[in-house]
């Protein structure tokens, strides 16, 4: 089974989460490394406390430094100091200059500060001696990062919600779009209109959604032409049954008013009452030959015998017609049924019952290929050529030039459906010097492979 949906859908999903995670990663940390850094006009306040302890302090003025930091750390509610480094080497051990360089007792203003540390960083501004230092622990109002608890909010909770709920509508669309679409030609094949069909308004798309309209289409299509020749074979049946019935009726009224003996009117009642049973039978027949398509009980039989049978019963019965036969010696068949006997015996009736008296119907038995080939030609009048596959469909009439109704009626009909359903087939064609001929293929049977060492 085609499971491109089940793909897609995986696919995408999976590569959307990584993607997402990904960038969200990106965000968090491009977001948090820019909210680490102080702010410019912080830093330059920083400095600026630095370049005016270091001007006190080259004045030579404790009293005036230690007031101006007793000052800062109340206004800034910190800690701020002029510290002296004086660096000894131990054990004879010397000092790298540049050491001595980078030496710091804190932070430089132009450092990250680390938004997940607790306390407040120390930062330190040198002084020009390189050995004194104006170190002040970060006041609260210049620590960075101060809405990054909200950023962090926005950028793990907020972004991938408003990206999935994006995703789950583009998926959403993508799923309900044939689904809607289905669902409306379902509404519009309840009310009626059974040419609705799915398929082509989904252009290239091939998944199980596009599998499921194809299987809808089929589903209609056999459908609505259930539903069509249902109410074509009602239609024409109660058109069938209305004459039989009003000869009936007149038949009675006959009989009411003492017109014919009660003999005869039995006589009519009975043979219009076989006449209507025979054709409700064989309408029902067709319908559920059309409606199942069954696979029929096959059965072991040879053509030739089978024939043979039925020309006998035709010539009984139609003993001013001459029935010839050219049969070869047997013809087994792959598939055949007892219906298949009814559909050949109906075929060769209709023939007899359109060749005129004294003419003859001609059947013969040929196999070409892998196939049987039964000719039935008759004498008749044959069929205009636009007409010879509408005489195969249900309660055909075709009208002659003298307005009398010739009737092929539901017997060519269902006997098609029967020889269909022997996997056979049946068409008809005139013949150059007039009459009709039937053409019935049936398949041969392949012969069985013989045993190793046989």
């Amino acid at each position: 089974m085609n499971k491109r949906l089940l793909w897609t859908l995986c696919i995408t999903i999976a590569a959307g989460t990584v993607t997402l995670y990904g960038v969200i990663n990106n965000l968090t940390r491009n977001t948090e490394s820019q909210m680490s850094f102080i702010d410019p006009q912080h830093q330059q306040t920083l400095l600026d406390y630095g370049a005016k302890a270091e001007r006190l302090h080259r004045a030579g003025d404790a009293n005036a430094l230690h007031h101006w930091l007793q000052q800062l750390q109340a206004r800034e509610q910190t800690w701020a100091a002029v510290i002296s480094a004086d660096i000894q080497p131990l054990a004879g051990s010397v000092l790298a200059p540049v050491f001595t360089q980078r030496f710091r007792l804190g932070r430089d203003v132009r450092w990250k500060i680390h938004l997940y540390f607790k306390e407040n960083p120390v930062m330190d501004i040198p002084f020009a001696d390189g050995k004194t230092f104006f170190v002040i622990t970060l006041p609260q109002r210049m620590r960075p990062g101060e809405y990054w608890h909200y950023a962090q909010l926005l950028l793990q909770i907020a972004l991938p919600l408003v990206v999935l709920i994006s995703v789950s509508l583009v998926l959403y669309r993508h799923l309900m779009q044939p689904l809607r679409q289905l669902e409306s030609a379902t509404r519009q094949f309840s009310e009626g209109k059974f040419d609705v069909r799915v398929r082509n308004c989904l252009g290239s798309r091939n998944d199980e959604l596009a599998a499921l309209a194809d299987t809808f289409d089929r589903m209609a299509d056999r459908t609505g032409r259930l539903i069509l020749t249902q109410r074509q074979l009602i239609a024409d049946l109660s058109h069938e049954l209305r004459t039989p019935l009003t000869r009936v009726d007149i038949a009675l009224q006959c009989a009411e008013r003492e017109l014919v003996k009660p003999e005869q009117t039995f006589q009519r009642i009975a043979r219009e009452s076989r006449i209507m049973r025979e054709l409700v039978e064989d309408t029902l027949t067709l319908a559920w030959l059309e409606n199942e398509k069954p696979v029929l009980v096959k059965e072991h039989l040879d053509l030739v015998d089978l024939l043979d049978s039925i020309i006998d019963d035709a010539q009984f019965e139609f003993p001013a017609h001459r029935i010839t036969a050219q049969l070869p010696s047997e013809a087994p068949l792959a598939s055949c049924s007892r219906s298949l006997s009814q559909a050949i015996e109906n075929i060769i009736r209709n023939a007899a019952r359109h060749t005129p008296a004294g003419g003859r119907v001609h059947i013969n038995l040929q196999v070409q290929g892998d196939n049987w080939y039964l000719l039935i030609d008759d004498q008749g009048p044959g069929v205009p050529e636009e007409h010879l596959d509408n005489i195969f469909k249900p309660f055909f009439r075709l009208t002659q030039k003298d307005e009398e109704h010739q009737g092929f009626g539901i017997g060519l009909a269902l006997a098609r459906r029967q020889i269909e359903a022997a996997k056979g087939h049946i068409q008809a064609r005139n013949l150059p010097l007039g009459g009709l001929q039937m053409v019935i293929l049936l398949p041969v049977p392949k012969p069985l492979p013989r045993a190793a060492g046989l």
